[in-house]
């Protein structure tokens, strides 16, 4: 969609070259026009690594932004500099660094859990039930092909995941006769869609669909959780049958945590930081939850051992061995 803004704009179609994901190319740019609009609208060819340092310790002392906030828009500053402008930005830069801590994880007893999926609205459990019970991101449960889900080995196949990765993951076989409800269901659509004149195939990413050209029509490729309706896309303007809008989950997962009377704040998110948390708690092995989740450091999967000994799981009382 146009940025009103032509170097904005090249910006845009320089990541989407480079197969960034969509959210990664949204949020990127939201630091890039954050960035010039910091420095009164001027061209980020006419400002210095001394005018990034700026911007950065502005959003550590004023905004007082999260550590990986602030990393996160050094992260689009570096594409900035050295992608587009050719310009790599010094591995030195001088900057106050933010020192808010990260907040711990909101994570689900294992009975509010089931109080949560007992008050789901049901066009949404089986998808709630993934996040949940593989350790799924909002986008990555939405996302899924039918081809992903593997009956054999109980297992889902996370494709371009976060940082573009790729991962297996644990599939609960209590959901294996509602998947296969849910893929007849897609079927239904498949052969409905093949039906109409101007279908020309689910989406693909990057360059399969040239590589492929009859993927676009093959059940495999089609979304296990489809939209209701085919609708054009905005960027080849053909008509293909996308996924649900991941709203209509977050909205049912917030509306079941008010009826559960759960007195957390609870997202979609939360679903996953229970998973990781409730493995760690049966003793599963942090390298184990690490590839489950598609951590690239096992520093961010260890945030979940904090969640535990604040809530007191570590650490036995020794009155608890006298009584």
């Amino acid at each position: 969609m146009p940025t009103q803004s032509p170097f904005l704009d090249f910006v845009t179609e320089e990541m989407y070259k480079r197969r960034y994901a969509k959210r990664t190319v949204e949020t990127y740019l939201h630091w890039i026009r954050f960035y010039i609009l910091f420095h009164k609208k001027q061209h980020p060819k006419d400002l210095s690594e001394l005018h990034v340092e700026q911007f950065l310790t502005y959003l550590a002392v004023n905004r007082h932004v999260a550590v990986q906030t602030q990393a996160l828009a050094l992260n689009a500053l570096s594409f900035l500099y050295k992608e587009i402008l050719q310009r790599p930005l010094s591995l030195n830069l001088n900057f106050n660094q933010s020192s808010k801590p990260r907040k711990l994880p909101v994570v689900l007893t294992k009975d509010e859990m089931k109080r949560l999926l007992g008050e789901i609205d049901p066009s949404y459990l089986l998808l709630a039930q993934l996040l949940y019970g593989s350790g799924l991101r909002l986008m990555e449960a939405v996302r899924l092909r039918v081809a992903a889900i593997d009956f054999d080995y109980l297992s889902i196949m996370v494709w371009h995941g976060k940082g573009g990765k790729h991962r297996r993951v644990t599939l609960a076989p209590e959901l294996v006769p509602a998947l296969k409800r849910q893929i007849s269901l897609v079927e239904a659509y498949y052969q409905q869609d093949l039906e109409t004149a101007d279908y020309a195939g689910v989406w693909l990413p990057f360059a399969l669909a040239r590589k492929y050209p009859s993927a676009p029509k093959e059940l495999g490729w089609h979304y296990l959780f489809p939209s209701g309706k085919l609708s054009i896309d905005p960027d080849s303007k053909l008509l293909r049958r996308h996924h649900i809008d991941e709203s209509g989950l977050q909205k049912a997962v917030k509306s079941a945590s008010r009826k559960a009377a759960i007195d957390k704040h609870v997202s979609c998110h939360t679903l996953r930081h229970s998973f990781a948390t409730h493995l760690l708690q049966a003793g599963m092995d942090i390298r184990t939850v690490q590839e489950q989740l598609g951590h690239s450091d096992v520093k961010t999967t260890q945030i979940y051992t904090h969640v535990l000994k604040q809530g007191g799981n570590a650490v036995q009382s020794p009155l608890s061995q006298l009584l």
